[in-house]
């Protein structure tokens, strides 16, 4: 459950964001909600998955890891790699939306909302909200800049799995890793992009994809699945630090 409040520099003018990355934050998962807007960045580091939310809906995802609760990329220093994705970055804000009357027509405008109940949330510790006049913090406006970017993911992300759905792009995936002859992973349940239908495809259904945007999406995510040679390395980097000498 969550405490979301609409943020104002009056009631939490000395609220503090702990930045920090680890366990206790919610950090320790081993795959995340990601967006479109945010693939090229995703790709360099993590394989791109599809799966389907409760309601039957595509979400793309970016695999941390190979155990429940296992996000390879965390340690007791944080979060090692060069992107964080936006989802984990945004701490207790969200975007919740407020109805206006304007010339006679009510529309949803969108505000930044707080969880108070998020543990990130601190009085003592962390990157201050407001500045000391009421002024957002450059923290904030690092805030509202990820909560833009995952907001226009969402408005792109169904638009961009139905192009995929309507051309047959999409295929189950088992994501099979062999570690050694005694351990071998199977996560079942994912979907991807089916590269040789990508290939196939004529110039029209090619200039219709480009046209929308969702192309290199489409390619980014594919390229992607090579990652997974780097969550094996580390992987296997943990198991040998585990094992005594």
């Amino acid at each position: 459950m969550t405490n979301a409040v609409l943020l104002n520099n009056v009631d939490h003018a000395d609220l503090r964001v702990v930045t920090r990355h680890a366990a206790e934050f919610g950090d320790g998962i081993n795959q995340v909600l990601i967006f479109p807007t945010e693939y090229e960045e995703v790709q360099r580091e993590y394989p791109i998955l599809f799966r389907k939310d409760p309601n039957g809906a595509f979400q793309s995802v970016a695999l941390l890891g190979l155990d429940r609760d296992e996000n390879l990329f965390l340690d007791a220093e944080g979060w090692q790699a060069r992107y964080v994705p936006a989802v984990q970055r945004r701490g207790p804000f969200m975007i919740g939306f407020q109805e206006r009357e304007e010339g006679g027509e009510v529309r949803r405008e969108p505000m930044i909302h707080v969880d108070l109940d998020h543990p990130r949330i601190s009085a003592t510790e962390g990157e201050p909200v407001f500045l000391p006049q009421g002024g957002n913090s450059l923290y904030l406006e690092h805030v509202a800049a990820l909560l833009r970017l995952i907001h226009q993911g969402l408005e792109v992300s169904g638009p961009m799995f139905a192009a995929f759905e309507a051309l047959d792009l999409i295929r189950p995936v088992a994501v099979e890793v062999q570690l050694d002859d005694a351990e071998q992973y199977v996560l079942p349940d994912f979907l991807t992009i089916d590269e040789a239908r990508l290939a196939a495809l004529d110039g029209a259904a090619l200039n219709g994809l480009h046209r929308e945007g969702f192309l290199r999406a489409a390619f980014m995510a594919a390229a992607s699945l090579g990652n997974v040679s780097r969550l094996i390395d580390l992987k296997n980097r943990r198991r040998a630090a585990a094992t005594p000498a």
